[in-house]
């Protein structure tokens, strides 16, 4: 430093030039600052970006950050003006504890060129902590004999704090026998003592109450204190006194175990130690050390055995007082024991039934018993009772002796046993009692028949079963027990049907589940009634009836019958008919059907499955009715056939079906002259407006000339069959069959139908309709024959007729004459 204040001043500045460039250089990346403990968040630290040499603003610009391992950050950048800021409560205790310095280090990241700058801080210590001491008061005991000088060491105090914040002195309150004296430890660390400076006098003052205090060097000052109390020992000089020189005391014998009869208490004139007094029981051979407890440091006496006062009436207790050194006094204690109420009446069972036949008469003698009691005089007066609503009752005897019989006949069945409590009571205040248990089991005798819980039951079984069908199960209860509770089933003997019902119905004689041996048909008979018989094992049995209807359930089984229109014998087809000049909605016939199921199975329906002409005709859905669905055309051919589908709504739905011909023409005479024409149809469903439009679309040109040729035939065959009707003479009746016997006996219809028609021209209506005048001039004329006149005729010749007509049954015209 001399030389260098030697050298010019051009040189002086050089070489400090010189200097601060090899300071700035060691230190490049270096930063060091320093905070106190305990300031707020956000306090400035230290200007980064001053040190740095860089802008406020840049600092943020260039990415910097701090970086730290494993530690809160403790510190933030500002962005604003570049300076480091506390980023919360800094406690130097928590970090650096005891330590003279606490530096916290860590790095500052500039992201843009990647450089690293260590930072350190300083955390300085403020006085925020006061001395402490480990316990608020302390407790110390000196003899009185304590020769001045003595010296006791104290707890030491704790500051958290560091350097001159840190703990400093101790004081003590001022007082005259105990000074304070600090001494300091190899660590450092100041350990106060306390000096006895004058004798003590446990008469003069026997507790010493001081106030320890330590202090720190802070500014301001903290401080903690620490209570010591001195208790000043006496001399043994002085034996426990018991308050009395004998102890006497009643306790009743029943006195619980444990209970507290007596404390004895004795005095010290000593204090501490000295006065400490110690209870002990003389040893003694007797059996009343065994009988009471002595406890030592409070005199209680407690019993530990139970007292009788029929084995000893008094006891007599030994005790000793001694204090802490050994002095001792003896004196005596001596229980009385009362006598008490303390032993309960005794039952002795002479003899005893388990079990009565439920049927025993009253008066029946179920146990014999003997009361006794220990004690005397009222204490051993007994009372027997048993409780209310029993059908039994006590019968005294000599001696304490009780019979204990029945009152009324017993019902197993209402109570199989009864727990008969017996309770006997002594005449002692407060009186003692005793109970004495009795198990009675009622057995049983067969005095209930079985019964069911219905009076009648019912059973439904589908028809069609098959055979061993499960139908129905009945059960009786019987409340008697074992053989007499056993219940067999059978069926009571009956016929159906002229059969016996056992060939029909059984009963499983266990279980009382009926099964059926045959299937059953619902057309055959609906409801089966029929007894069972409940019967018990008993000796002699009981029986109950009870009856069961099993009613039999249809099912779908039936096709549907047609009645109308019947099928005939001969091996023909029923004809109806259906004039042309008919509207529609004209009632053609009725298809008459029935189902011998019931219910929906027996409902029926209608439809129409097939017909020559689609379109013409329509069956009613529910009523059967054939109607005419359009009016008739020339074109409409003069044999229809239909058949119509009879169904059932069962499940699954059984079906018949019947063939229907339908005659269609506007005139007798027609009919005949076409009755020729009438030819089996190869396919039902071809039809005559089918065969015009095919011809028509074959020969478009002939359709005139076709036209005039069918029109000059069918007028020569009228005008030839007109002729030969002429000719018969008498009529119908003498053609011979062989000229009317066409496909399916048509011919023999339409001669039937000439009579016919004059019945029933208008199946709407219910009158007789006859044939008008043309119809009469052209079969029957009554200048050519000499014949009745046919509207003279009556219904039985009319039906004589018909019956000499082949091919058609009389009951076609019966059934058509019905729906006319």
């Amino acid at each position: 430093m001399a030389a260098l204040l030697n050298l010019p001043h051009r040189g002086r500045f050089v070489l400090l030039c010189l200097l601060w460039v090899a300071l700035w250089e060691a230190g490049a990346g270096q930063m060091r600052y320093s905070v106190p403990e305990e300031i707020e968040k956000g306090s400035f630290v230290g200007s980064v970006a001053k040190d740095l040499g860089l802008e406020p603003l840049a600092l943020a610009e260039r990415g910097a950050r701090i970086v730290s391992r494993g530690r809160t950050h403790l510190f933030a950048l500002n962005p604003r003006n570049g300076s480091l800021v506390t980023a919360g409560r800094i406690d130097r205790e928590e970090l650096c504890a005891q330590s003279a310095r606490c530096l916290v280090s860590f790095n500052i990241l500039l992201e843009d060129k990647l450089s690293i700058y260590s930072v350190e801080v300083e955390i300085k210590d403020i006085n925020d902590n006061a001395p402490r001491f480990g316990v608020e008061e302390v407790e110390l005991k000196i003899s009185e004999m304590t020769t001045p000088g003595f010296r006791i060491p104290l707890k030491s105090a704790h500051d958290a704090d560091v350097g001159e914040n840190t703990l400093q002195k101790y004081e003590i309150n001022s007082n005259d026998h105990f000074s304070l004296d600090v001494r300091s430890g190899v660590d450092g660390n100041k350990y106060p003592e306390l000096v006895l400076g004058r004798a003590l006098d446990r008469e003069e003052e026997a507790v010493h109450y001081l106030v320890l205090k330590a202090l720190d060097g802070g500014d301001p000052i903290r401080s903690g204190t620490s209570r010591i109390r001195v208790t000043v020992l006496d001399v043994n000089d002085n034996a426990p006194v018991f308050t009395q020189p004998e102890y006497r005391v009643s306790v009743p014998e029943n006195t619980p175990i444990g209970t507290r009869i007596l404390t004895v208490t004795a005095t010290d004139a000593d204090e501490g130690y000295n006065a400490q007094v110690t209870y002990f029981l003389e040893k003694n051979p007797e059996e009343t050390s065994e009988v009471f407890e002595l406890k030592s440091a409070s005199g209680e006496i407690t019993i530990t055995k139970s007292l009788d006062y029929e084995d000893a009436k008094f006891h007599e207790i030994d005790i000793e007082a001694q204090d802490g050194p050994g002095l001792l006094t003896r004196m005596k204690v001596i229980v009385t024991v009362l006598d008490v109420n303390d032993n309960v009446p005794e039952f002795y069972m002479t003899t005893a039934t388990s079990s009565v036949p439920e049927d025993s008469p009253p008066g029946t003698i179920i146990a014999l018993f003997n009361v006794h009691d220990r004690d005397s005089g009222q204490n051993a007066f007994i009372a027997c009772s048993l409780p209310e609503n029993l059908p039994f009752k006590l019968e005294k005897s000599v001696d304490n002796y009780h019979r204990l019989v029945t009152t009324r006949v017993l019902d197993r069945e209402q109570f199989s046993s009864y727990n008969i409590t017996v309770t006997a009571k002594d005449g002692g205040s407060p009186s003692l009692s005793t109970n004495a248990y009795i198990l009675l089991l009622v057995t049983d005798i067969n005095d209930n028949p079985p019964t069911f819980p219905h009076t009648s039951y019912s059973a439904y079984i589908p028809e069609n079963n098959p055979r061993g069908a499960s139908i129905f199960s009945v059960m009786a209860c019987d409340p008697d027990s074992n053989d007499n509770a056993h219940v067999t089933y059978s069926l009571a003997e009956d016929t159906l049907q002229s059969a016996p019902l056992s060939s029909y119905i059984s009963i499983n004689a266990d279980t009382g589940v009926l099964y059926a041996l045959r299937s059953f048909d619902y057309e055959q008979f609906r409801e089966l009634q029929l007894w069972v018989t409940a019967q018990d094992g008993g000796n002699p049995p009981l029986s109950t009836n009870v009856s069961v209807s099993i009613f039999v359930l249809d099912q779908n089984d039936n096709t549907p019958e047609i009645l109308y229109p019947a099928l005939p014998t001969d091996g023909s087809t029923g004809v109806e008919l259906a004039p042309r000049s008919a509207e529609p909605g004209y009632l053609v016939t009725k298809v008459v059907a029935v189902d011998r199921d019931s219910g929906q199975n027996a409902w029926l329906s209608y439809r129409l499955l097939k017909a020559t002409e689609p379109g013409l005709f329509a069956v009613g859905l529910h009523t059967g009715e054939v109607r005419t669905a359009r009016a008739l055309l020339d074109r409409d051919a003069l044999k229809q056939s239909l058949v119509v589908a009879v169904q059932d709504h069962g499940q699954p739905p059984l079906s018949s079906t019947v063939t229907l011909t339908v005659a269609v023409a506007d005139s007798i005479p027609d009919i005949l002259s076409d009755l020729g024409s009438l030819k089996p149809s190869v396919d039902p469903d071809d039809s005559g407006l089918t065969l015009y439009l095919v011809v028509a679309v074959a020969a478009v040109s002939c359709v005139f000339l076709a036209f005039v040729i069918v029109l000059l035939a069918l007028r020569l065959r009228h005008w030839h069959t007109s002729r030969l009707l002429q000719a018969s003479g008498s009529g119908l009746a003498g053609v011979p069959a062989s000229q009317f016997v066409g496909v399916d006996g048509v011919r023999a219809f339409l001669q039937t139908y000439s009579h016919e028609v004059s019945l029933t021209a208008d199946s709407r209506g219910s009158h007789v309709i006859f044939p008008q005048p043309n119809y009469a001039d052209t079969l029957i004329s009554q200048e050519s024959c000499e014949k009745k006149d046919f509207l003279s005729e009556d219904k039985e010749e009319t039906f004589s007729q018909v019956n000499s007509l082949p091919n058609i049954p009389v009951s076609y015209f019966a059934k058509r004459n019905k729906f006319t």
